[in-house]
């Protein structure tokens, strides 16, 4: 998904009409300040689990987190 970025000057003399753009279209917007994405505004979502979606699959598990993590293959260790 392409999203739309914006200068604050820009969103802030336009604010209703990117509002109605963001309503419509239901895509989000980026708001940057000197070129750095600062405020991302996205169409509301009643449905709990589709904000949830994204997430999905995305976590990883340990099944032991205290223990080392990649001690095998390290050159140093050898």
């Amino acid at each position: 998904m392409v999203m739309q970025i914006v200068s604050k000057s820009q969103f802030k003399s336009q604010l209703l009409e990117y509002l109605r753009k963001v309503e419509e279209g239901k895509k989000p917007l980026i708001v940057s300040h000197g070129g750095k994405p600062v405020i991302k505004v996205s169409p509301y979502q009643e449905d709990p689990e589709e904000a949830l979606k994204s997430l999905r699959n995305s976590v990883s598990s340990y099944k032991n987190p205290h223990d080392p993590v990649g001690d095998k293959g390290w050159e140093a260790l050898k």
